[in-house]
């Protein structure tokens, strides 16, 4: 299975996560709101402050991808949204892609009053 860490608590990532699920094939996938659950955190050894700046998601080989590449992973066993994930590993793409996300990712946790709550320890 391929687990997604994901900021619940954020209104657009939580829409954007919700509909991931509602089209993901069955068996897929796992799911894990880490702002209200950081313990699942635990064995992925990433602090919630780290998981809450940009999306984490463990592939079947039990390897982290995070950021852009995590979208990449979750698009990549989506229907359709295959082609974007395709697309977005293009490397001209792929580095416009990060630079525009991590952008975006540390305006919205500055936004965040809970992301700033977060804790920077790892959960052992």
């Amino acid at each position: 299975m391929i687990k997604v860490f994901y900021d619940g608590k954020c209104g657009l990532c939580s829409k954007e996560i919700n509909y991931y699920i509602k089209i993901a094939p069955k068996n897929v996938f796992d799911w894990f709101d880490i702002a209200t659950k950081p313990s699942d955190l635990k064995h992925i050894q990433v602090s919630q402050h780290d998981a809450l700046m940009l999306l984490h998601a463990q592939d079947k080989k039990l390897n982290l991808k995070i950021g852009v590449d995590a979208f990449i992973l979750i698009w990549s066993q989506l229907k359709y949204w295959n082609i974007l994930a395709v697309i977005v590993k293009l490397p001209i793409i792929n580095q416009l892609t990060k630079l525009i996300y991590n952008y975006f990712a540390k305006y919205r946790f500055k936004k965040l009053r809970h992301c700033q709550l977060a804790t920077r320890k790892v959960i052992k």
